[in-house]
């Protein structure tokens, strides 16, 4: 008899009994896989899940969007420069068009509402380990019903969050590694695509359509 493979994961939650409750449903035998999936670290923040993703380059990467220190698209955008084939399952209970646009566009190969029952999570996380993607029907009828604003990429986020934050030209320019004339590119680009000419809009837009996260420590 040929043994089934263990996957292994890694937790991304900024509430602790969220975490033990995927944990506990994860390591299960039988409940997703037959020998369960082997949890082998936990984050309480985005800098924290990065660091642990790189660590154990695991199978599977159950990440909450809004989380302190560095926001779920980041880390998805991060995890697929540094674990590749790890698949990325993201649950949230945001709706905000522009992110579940966002994160679509960065690849997610899992998108849930904590919304929902887990069942739905359950059955689909086997298929996802195996190369199949899921995006549950409420987010893809809520694309549907309200396009988002125009997708951004990875260096206009961190862009973004840095304006919005208040950091000048020279301090954004800093933080990224970026020349000042690259910095003004990005904020260009970010004001043509959203179609805004202020920083309070910006802001407005920013907010509303869930493109930053409002309790980020900025």
């Amino acid at each position: 008899m040929v043994k089934t493979r263990r996957y292994s994961a890694v937790i991304a939650d900024d509430h602790a009994i969220v975490r033990a409750g995927l944990k506990d449903a994860l390591q299960t035998p039988g409940l997703i896989e037959p020998d369960g999936i082997e949890v082998v670290a936990e984050a309480g923040d985005g800098l924290a899940a990065i660091a642990e993703l790189r660590r154990h380059r695991p199978d599977l990467l159950l990440l909450d969007v809004s989380m302190p220190l560095a926001g779920g698209v980041e880390v998805l955008i991060e995890t697929r420069t540094w674990s590749p084939d790890t698949k990325v399952v993201v649950l949230t209970g945001i709706s905000a068009v522009g992110l579940i646009g966002d994160l679509i566009e960065a690849g997610v190969d899992g998108l849930f509402s904590k919304a929902a029952s887990n069942e739905e999570l359950y059955e689909k996380l086997p298929l996802i380990l195996r190369g199949q993607r899921h995006i549950a029907a409420p987010f893809l009828k809520s694309l549907e019903d309200k396009p988002g604003p125009a997708l951004l990429t990875g260096r206009e986020r961190q862009t973004l969050n840095m304006i919005v934050s208040g950091r000048s030209n020279k301090e954004i320019a800093h933080g990224l590694g970026i020349s000042i004339k690259t910095v003004d590119k990005h904020r260009t680009s970010l004001m043509k695509k959203l179609n805004v000419h202020s920083l309070p809009q910006l802001m407005a837009l920013a907010l509303r359509e869930g493109m930053i996260d409002p309790a980020r420590e900025l």
